[in-house]
């Protein structure tokens, strides 16, 4: 004979399970999506970053900052272009091993141009009174040093390796054609 409360109880269980299971679907479905447009946004960001005019902007601005021609930095559309990242990916937008692979280089050595051997970046919250200009820029420095430290392990010995990359990374740009 069939005892209908163990029926009753069965059915509960099996609909719990199933309700648990949806949702743990969807959460994943929900995961892969946002991964995926996260993704998108960094290669779109890339080709922005990679256009003929960012690439003149990129010449100009690295070529300043190696000069040390600190009044000379008219265009400040790098950093507000790593500031916006730096917004989205605090946010979590995007994801932030992402734009550590796109972009992780060019945030560490423009950060660093503009911080030694004279601290532009304090300079520029002074004259603009704010003292939060550029600092999801600086978290995503902070957050790009994490991640290099991860990858590079007891290697990782940010005194050499940030100098050497940033001028590097500015040599190189002081150089950029527009495509």
């Amino acid at each position: 004979m069939v005892n209908l409360e163990d029926v009753a109880l069965w059915a509960t269980l099996a609909t719990w399970l199933l309700a648990i299971g949806t949702l743990a679907f969807l959460y994943w479905q929900t995961r892969q999506a946002g991964q995926l447009n996260s993704s998108n946004a960094v290669i779109t960001l890339r080709e922005r970053f990679d256009s003929p005019r960012m690439r003149r902007i990129r010449r100009h601005t690295s070529e300043r900052l190696l000069n040390n021609e600190l009044g000379d930095i008219t265009s400040l559309e790098v950093l507000t272009f790593f500031e916006l990242i730096g917004a989205q990916t605090k946010r979590r937008i995007l994801d932030e091993e992402m734009v550590w692979e796109a972009f992780g280089g060019w945030i560490t050595s423009y950060y660093r141009a503009m911080r030694t051997p004279v601290d532009r970046i304090a300079q520029l919250r002074e004259t603009a009174r704010d003292p939060l200009l550029f600092a999801k820029l600086e978290w995503l420095n902070d957050r790009i040093a994490t991640l290099d430290r991860k990858q590079l392990g007891a290697s990782y010995d940010p005194s050499v390796v940030a100098v050497e990359e940033s001028g590097l990374y500015l040599r190189r740009e002081a150089q950029l054609e527009p495509e």
